[in-house]
């Protein structure tokens, strides 16, 4: 969660250089849509803007130069702003009938949140046996020391986490140790 905008060009090179080029910024703190407009202009570099929740935080993240939405979840309002901007959506399920509703609506990539309070891999497992024709990025709760079981899933296409940009190394300005995080992150296998 970005606080200052004037980080955000610095952050999005380390993590791109570090082999993350996608970039979501989520909309908790002032500074987001600034932060999205810093990082829009990283070469290599695909920011969306992460936390959508009303039809003008979707308005505003593409104003921003946002090329792709995250939300944790899907109501008819947002769905409908996101297809009217043309934003492609990562949205949020956590159950069968969240997920099956979205299928009905044509999203077969979804994000599973909150990832460790819904059950851990072992829910997204279960979800996926009568579902296999929807791809997962789950987010909340995904760490190091976790993500490999995620990512071994076969309807996981790829895990969200922040401990690649912690605001700690963000507030010092240790891009070099944001990048090496960034890294060690890129090399973890899917499939594993």
């Amino acid at each position: 969660m970005l606080k200052d905008a004037g980080s955000a060009r610095p952050l999005a090179e380390a993590l791109v250089a570090g082999g993350l080029p996608v970039l979501e910024v989520t909309l908790r703190t002032p500074a987001a849509l600034a932060a999205i407009r810093a990082m829009a202009g990283v070469p290599g570099g695909v920011v969306g803007a992460g936390t959508l929740v009303t039809p003008g935080d979707v308005r505003a993240a593409v104003d921003a130069g946002a090329t792709f939405g995250v939300s944790p979840g899907a109501t008819d309002a947002l769905l409908a702003a996101c297809e009217a901007e043309g934003l492609p959506l990562l949205a949020g399920a956590a159950t069968a009938t969240e997920a099956m509703a979205m299928l009905e609506r044509g999203y077969d990539v979804l994000k599973f949140f909150p990832a460790e309070a819904a059950g851990g891999a072992a829910a997204l497992k279960a979800i996926g046996a009568p579902l296999p024709q929807i791809a997962f990025c789950p987010t909340g709760g995904v760490s190091p020391a976790n993500a490999d079981s995620y990512l071994s899933l076969p309807n996981v296409l790829c895990a969200g986490g922040s401990w690649v940009a912690p605001a700690d190394k963000i507030a010092a300005g240790d891009w070099a140790g944001i990048e090496a995080l960034a890294r060690d992150a890129a090399q973890v296998e899917r499939g594993a």
